[in-house]
């Protein structure tokens, strides 16, 4: 109903001044790789501020600066995946490498996210941008996610990761495409799940968000600067600054999950879906 409701009217995404694009940039660097939504996190910003919705051009454009994080943060593990997938095309026998089987996991994983996001295009940029929508996903989730971590063991690491758990990651990182649900956040709650240590589930989450993230960011960057999206100058700011950020989020982390539970993320996303709940229903903000 709130997804029937919204979809009336598409999001137009307000001028946004450098200002606004490195604190933008900044939320996006902080909360990509943090269990917590980082679109959820620019569209919340964005309403209560009153600066307004970037829109999902700007963010799936400013999520590159994040995903070269990435690539920078598992360059070793990437060119020896990426090389070992591709030589086991022609070399049969390097098909049971464990390099070339992650490589054609995170291929196949990527693939419900790729037909869900070109699908569903329309509904992803106006209705499901929602603040209603976006707070309920943040507490929701939250709790789904430290539920799946208490309750489940950490019996398996990345090497048991194979076809099929993969496509349950890659199931899950398609429901991100809501604000409010968080990509980091839906993917570790898959491993969790399926009893894979926080550690693998968050490494094999980040390998995963690449070949996605990228290729929206590639999508959509034929919508910056028109159409109501924002300039180039303060995208690319916003990349920038998102790529810093998110390189020290991504250490920081993978450090934390080895030794502790997703109880502070679901904490906060509770509290922070709540306080928005009541601004809603107190008129005090309005949604998208």
């Amino acid at each position: 109903m709130i997804l029937a409701a919204a979809a009336a009217t598409a999001t137009t995404a307000p001028h946004i001044s450098y200002l606004h694009a490195i604190v933008y940039g900044a939320i996006q660097g902080l909360t990509e790789f943090l269990p917590i939504s980082s679109s959820g996190h620019l569209l919340i910003w964005g309403d209560v501020t009153g600066w307004g919705d970037p829109g999902a051009s700007f963010s799936a454009v400013v999520q590159l600066g994040t995903m070269l994080a990435v690539t920078l943060f598992f360059w070793r593990d990437l060119i020896r995946i990426v090389w070992a997938a591709l030589r086991s095309i022609w070399t049969p026998a390097l098909r049971r490498d464990h390099d070339a089987k992650m490589g054609w996991y995170v291929a196949f994983g990527t693939i419900p996210i790729a037909v869900a996001g070109l699908a569903f295009s329309s509904q992803i940029e106006t209705a499901a941008r929602n603040l209603y929508l976006t707070a309920t996903m943040l507490i929701v989730f939250g709790i789904i996610l430290w539920l799946a971590d208490v309750l489940r063991p950490q019996r398996l690491g990345t090497k048991r990761i194979t076809f099929w758990p993969a496509m349950a990651f890659g199931v899950a990182q398609m429901l991100a495409l809501v604000p409010g649900v968080s990509r980091s956040g839906a993917t570790i709650t898959a491993g969790r799940l399926m009893t894979f240590n926080r550690e693998a589930a968050a490494r094999f989450s980040f390998l995963l968000s690449i070949p996605a993230v990228v290729l929206s960011g590639l999508y959509q960057l034929k919508d910056i600067g028109t159409h109501g999206a924002p300039t180039w100058g303060p995208t690319i700011v916003a990349t920038i600054v998102a790529f810093v950020v998110g390189f020290a989020s991504i250490a920081w982390l993978l450090r934390y999950l080895i030794r502790h539970t997703t109880l502070v993320f679901m904490i906060y996303r509770v509290i922070v879906g709540s306080i928005v709940l009541i601004l809603l229903w107190t008129g005090t903000v309005s949604s998208s």
